[in-house]
């Protein structure tokens, strides 16, 4: 079953699509990329596959999406998008797992201590812009004060999995084969694209419940 709301924020109205689980256990929530919405291939991927494990899966798109804007804010306007949507999400009765793809990693993963979450997961974090590795986003995910499951391709410019720094205990890192930073594989690879995305349904199902 899926079902939308508008939900207040200071940067205006960002809107929420639940992916419901019929027994949840968890609840999900997954924000989006600077330039894109909740249409990624991930996001859509993540929203089929985990409900029928339990898993309620709720896309928040920003208010910037909703109000028709092709690009985001900077970082404070997307964390004021984000705060009023995470609390409500954290007072529907179930573990919270905060996440996001790019941008909405880096969101998560500055707000989850303080939303109440269990949990971050982090799709494609891009821990630096592509070509300058010297301007490292480590801090916020090393620091996100929650467990944190880093899902990051092999190929991503905005840093690849060797690229990453030691992790703190209770943080995992998961490498896609020859994925893109939106985890698009090279029609070339020996894996195909259905593969790379049943990998990371996997990988964050397994990871999720592993928090209850």
């Amino acid at each position: 079953m899926t079902t939308t709301e508008l939900v207040p924020t200071e940067a205006g109205d960002a809107r929420v699509t639940y992916h419901r689980a019929a027994a949840p256990k968890a609840l999900l929530a997954l924000g989006h990329g600077a330039g894109g919405g909740i249409e990624a291939r991930d996001l859509v991927a993540l929203a089929a596959a985990l409900p029928p494990r339990g898993i309620t899966v709720a896309l928040v798109e920003q208010p910037w999406r909703v109000a028709g804007k092709k690009l985001g804010p900077a970082p404070r306007t997307l964390d004021l998008g984000w705060r009023p949507v995470a609390g409500r999400l954290a007072g529907q009765g179930l573990p919270l797992v905060v996440g996001g793809r790019s941008a909405g990693a880096r969101v998560a993963c500055r707000t989850g201590a303080e939303s109440g979450a269990v949990g971050v997961v982090a799709l494609a974090f891009p821990l630096h812009p592509p070509g300058k590795p010297e301007k490292s986003r480590a801090q916020e995910l090393v620091e996100s004060g929650l467990p944190t499951l880093v899902v990051q391709s092999a190929a991503d410019p905005f840093g690849g999995p060797a690229e990453f720094p030691e992790l703190p205990r209770g943080h995992a890192l998961v490498e896609v084969p020859y994925g893109s930073h939106g985890f698009e594989v090279p029609k070339r690879a020996p894996v195909g694209q259905d593969e790379v995305l049943e990998l990371i349904c996997g990988a964050v199902g397994d990871w999720v419940l592993g928090l209850l």
